[in-house]
């Protein structure tokens, strides 16, 4: 229910009238720029530390962060200040929401406009391909400023790997290559050969965009709201029919929905677990044994693209309807960005958190301080998401409205065929009639913004 209200909310954004309005602050006093964001420790204090730094490193500005909640939470609460003309400079927005935001009218500031109002100079050339495409309008100028982006990888158990008779320092590239590993896992006693974290991000969007498949017509929305989807496509009938068969036979357990999987694999119960690259930070704390971190699998005869993105991105509010900013405000919102995205502390950024660095000078500076030749496998993130030259159209991202609610049809329909009460087929069927329903009713609300 909160999802639907966070979606409902910022459609409803778009309808609010708006006047400008706003006074800089004194002089005297530093500029306050209202940072909401939803991440829980150990990373949100290490967010809140990098305002704090920007902080002390002028004073000028001063940046507040504000813990609200979850991303659904926060935005909600986003949603309601701008509303009372009381919104945050900067809220943090999840993906999935992407879409959502785009359609925000003059609640959300565009990232390319502010830019260009305050003279403030960053390099957007520099964030890598598939992190930049998702916040991009269809013109290529970004909308939001990219900064907790992750994606999805596998990790598996070098232990188990070893116990299975397997090599322990080689990962299957393909699903096929998976299968027989699941199988040799099984025969030496483990229980639970694979699970998946965040299905409908990991096992639909992820594999599509990989095989270079589209999710839903118009360049998965980037192009337009009249969309529709495409999740009855051969690629997706035989992968699911793949699960729901491994399932069956004890080599791939259903871990729940979003995140609910994550405990499965540093706990040491799977062998394989396929889930955000910013897990890596969880395993390294709690995994008792020895694991390794490599990319997704693809079916055999593919030549793999680039993953898509999980994570989230720093969206810029105007106060109210009837209240906007100075451009002394938005000056220290872009001041603020710049900073947050500057190699140094997007390098230190990446890797305290796992999180991937969105720009290629902060994955250079981690390189040149030998950060990956120190830590096996935290540079398959950002490999994986270079994989293949420039992102297609397919494997971009994914702008579609209402897709919070659609991730969650995805799941309900997945569930069911795992409980074994319709088919994989029958499945993908249902995603596509009620995910087009969701499509439709956000093309009729947002048709005329």
């Amino acid at each position: 229910m909160r999802r639907r209200t966070l979606a409902a909310s910022a459609l409803a954004l778009s309808a609010l009238a708006w006047t400008p309005a706003g006074a800089q602050a004194p002089a005297s006093q530093p500029i306050e720029i209202q940072f909401w964001h939803g991440l829980t420790p150990p990373v949100g204090p290490q967010l809140e530390q990098i305002a704090a730094d920007f902080n002390a490193s002028q004073t000028r500005y001063k940046v507040v962060p504000s813990y609200r909640g979850s991303y659904a939470e926060t935005v909600v609460a986003a949603i309601a200040a701008f509303r009372a003309n009381t919104a945050p400079h900067v809220v943090q927005m999840f993906e999935v929401g992407t879409g959502t935001m785009m359609t925000a009218g003059r609640a959300v500031k565009p990232l390319h406009e502010m830019l260009a109002e305050t003279g403030v100079a960053i390099d957007t050339r520099d964030f890598i391909g598939p992190v930049a495409g998702y916040y991009s309008a269809a013109d290529g100028r970004l909308m939001a400023m990219p900064f907790n982006s992750s994606t999805a990888i596998a990790f598996y158990n070098k232990d188990m790997f070893q116990r299975a008779g397997l090599d322990a320092n080689t990962f299957p590239q393909t699903w096929e290559g998976v299968e027989q590993a699941m199988v040799k896992l099984k025969a030496a006693g483990i229980a639970c050969p694979m699970t998946s974290s965040w299905p409908s991000w990991v096992m639909v969007e992820e594999l599509l965009a990989i095989h270079d498949v589209p999710l839903a017509s118009r360049a998965n929305g980037f192009e337009g709201l009249n969309t529709e989807l495409n999740l009855t496509n051969p690629l997706m009938v035989r992968h699911l029919e793949n699960l729901v068969r491994w399932q069956k036979d004890g080599l791939f357990r259903y871990g729940g929905r979003d995140a609910t999987g994550d405990p499965l694999f540093p706990s040491g119960e799977c062998a394989i677990a396929f889930g955000s690259s910013g897990l890596r930070g969880r395993i390294e704390r709690e995994a008792r044994f020895q694991w390794g971190a490599a990319m997704l699998p693809f079916y055999e005869g593919t030549s793999p693209r680039n993953s898509i993105i999980g994570g989230a991105a720093l969206w810029s509010m105007n106060r109210g309807p009837n209240n906007t900013r100075s451009t002394e405000e938005w000056r220290g919102v872009a001041e603020f960005f710049r900073y947050a995205t500057s190699p140094a502390v997007m390098a230190k950024w990446h890797q305290d958190t796992g999180y991937v660095p969105v720009t290629r000078a902060a994955y250079e500076l981690s390189r040149s301080q030998n950060y990956y030749a120190r830590n096996p496998g935290a540079d398959v993130p950002i490999e994986q998401m270079l994989r293949g030259g420039e992102p297609t159209a397919n494997s971009r991202g994914i702008r579609l409205g209402g897709f919070i609610e659609i991730r969650n049809i995805i799941q309900e329909e997945m569930e069911r065929a795992f409980q074994g009460g319709q088919s994989a087929q029958q499945s993908l069927t249902n995603m596509n009639t009620r995910g087009n329903t969701v499509l439709r009713n956000f093309e009729r609300t947002n048709r005329n913004n």
